[in-house]
């Protein structure tokens, strides 16, 4: 799996997709192919798309609008409107 390899995670030790953290991680700092892959694990797999959803609605990310047009895409229910977390919030 390419994601395995990903230099946004290169302050772990393994790869545990499940973990929110390593998810989050690759939302925030992943690159072009990072993204392609978790689009594509997210198309095949409800549970990575309502995950997806979660952080971005959580945790302040670079790209939270590019995430959830990729979601709506995918045929997922997302109010565009509703407000997504930044930094100057924190």
């Amino acid at each position: 799996m390419t994601l395995e390899r990903s230099r946004a995670l290169w302050n772990r030790n393994a790869f545990d997709l499940t973990s929110d953290e390593v998810l989050a991680q690759l939302l925030d700092r992943g690159d072009m192919h990072d993204w392609r892959a978790l689009y594509d694990l997210a198309r095949r797999d409800a549970a990575v798309r309502a995950r997806i959803h979660r952080i971005v609605r959580t945790v302040p990310l670079p790209l939270p609008h590019f995430w959830l047009a990729a979601l709506v895409s995918l045929g997922e229910p997302v109010d565009l409107a509703a407000p997504v977390p930044s930094e100057e919030s924190l």
